[in-house]
């Protein structure tokens, strides 16, 4: 892609876009023979709250490592280096579908939440894929380092402010894809519509229910398209409170016009965002509102990628615009977005385990909305494969009806320590059904 966007001129809710610079090698950033090194020298910028590495070809992968400080905005603290997940192309919309043709796609990292700050240093370093190699050793048995692979081209570092919340009383609005004011209510409307049959039009949260009252919603909206088993045992978890769009103040003008949907649920996919653990409950709306940034203008989605958003105290938020209930298409897991619906815990759970109010989020969620499609959260399913690098494109591949994003895609996500807490999650959404 050669006609990059410019920088968005600043805000609150923007995002500001640096071109990454050679760095010289020096002690404090060593390079390994031959290693490209780029990166930014510490330099004040103005607010952001999120940061993440964009390029060029979202085809392209990123080799290596990517670092960065920042000062807090207020105290003038640096932070230590923080290392930034750099394999971020499995959270994705399926191959060959429009959002991932769309021209304006990228690759990039996964975004690093680091709080109000105004100041950054970065350095992105090339390295091998493995630590050693095999030489041509000629009966030596000398080992030498692999070279490194070339950074992607056109790599820019993106620092998300994320603005008060389109729902703020007086909060600027952000700046929409297209139109103005009007296209930013209309589209508003139009995203709080669509749950307009579990909670009135505008409302920041769709209340909890509990089983039976759940269970008469379900017949009603839907008495005549269910079988007599299903009058008689819908196996529909109690309806979990929900905050909306709304309600997290997505800038609705930010995102493509219109939703797209898949047939069914037949499955969930569970991930971590991998932007770290530190954030406070309080600053979760604006942790999500830079993820949408990050997601549509950085990386040039539609939306953002995952259906539901759980953060560590148990809240589940509406990701994905569409409606809750329906079968909105994601792109969350690159091959499998059909028929399924992508879950997201905020942070990275790799060697941190997630909070038992997550998990217990989850087992809620998927109660629900994988009973609205009768579906048994500890059976097995068949997704047909949109092609990864785990499973070809075609093939039907046998899933837990919940699984982790490594089930599809040869991926880290969700983190072991969250991955681990899976067959939990079933079994107590399976209790939550009256199974």
């Amino acid at each position: 892609m050669t006609n990059r966007r410019a920088a968005e001129p600043y805000a609150p809710g923007s995002t500001q876009s640096l071109p990454l610079e050679p760095l010289t090698r020096n002690r404090a950033t060593p390079t390994g023979p031959g290693a490209p090194e780029q990166g930014l020298t510490r330099r004040a910028v103005r607010h952001f709250s999120l940061v993440g590495i964009v390029w060029d070809d979202p085809a392209a992968e990123l080799h290596g490592r990517v670092q960065v400080r920042t000062r807090a905005a207020g105290t003038g603290t640096w932070s230590g280096w923080q290392d930034v997940e750099t394999h971020n192309s499995d959270h994705a919309a399926d191959p060959y579908t429009p959002e991932s043709t769309a021209g304006r796609v990228r690759g990039a990292t996964a975004p690093l939440w680091v709080g109000d700050s105004d100041g950054v240093e970065l350095r992105v370093r090339s390295e091998p894929e493995s630590a050693e190699a095999d030489s041509a050793h000629h009966g030596t048995g000398t080992r030498t380092l692999p070279a490194a692979p070339p950074l992607p081209s056109g790599l820019r570092l993106e620092l998300v402010d994320p603005g008060e919340g389109a729902s703020s009383p007086g909060a600027p609005a952000d700046s929409p894809r297209t139109g103005g004011l009007n296209a930013e209510t209309s589209a508003a409307t139009e995203t709080s519509a669509v749950n307009a049959d579990l909670a009135p039009l505008g409302a920041v949260e769709i209340p909890a229910l509990n089983r039976a009252g759940t269970e008469q919603e379900f017949l009603a909206l839907n008495a005549g398209e269910l079988t007599e088993q299903q009058r008689a045992r819908p196996y529909i978890g109690p309806r979990p409170r929900i905050v909306t769009r709304r309600g997290w103040g997505a800038a609705e003008g930010l995102r493509e016009r219109g939703f797209r949907y898949t047939k069914k649920v037949k499955a969930a996919f569970v991930h971590h965002t991998a932007s770290g653990n530190n954030y406070r409950c309080s600053q979760v709306p604006s942790l999500i509102r830079s993820i949408y940034r990050y997601h549509v203008r950085s990386m040039g989605w539609r939306d953002i990628g995952y259906n539901f958003v759980i953060d560590k105290c148990g809240k589940i938020y509406e990701g994905r615009a569409g409606g809750v209930a329906r079968p909105v298409l994601g792109a969350h897991t690159l091959g499998f977005n059909n028929n399924s619906m992508g879950i997201a815990v905020l942070g990275s759970y790799g060697a941190k385990k997630p909070s038992a109010a997550a998990v217990r989020a989850v087992a809620r969620l998927t109660a629900w909305k994988l009973g609205l499609y009768g579906v048994n959260p500890r059976g097995k399913t068949y997704l047909k494969s949109g092609g990864s690098n785990l499973h070809r494109k075609g093939k039907k591949v046998r899933l837990n009806v919940i699984s982790g994003h490594r089930d599809g895609f040869k991926t880290e996500c969700p983190g072991w320590k969250l991955y681990s807490k899976l067959g939990s999650a079933r079994s107590k959404a399976a209790r939550y059904q009256g199974r």
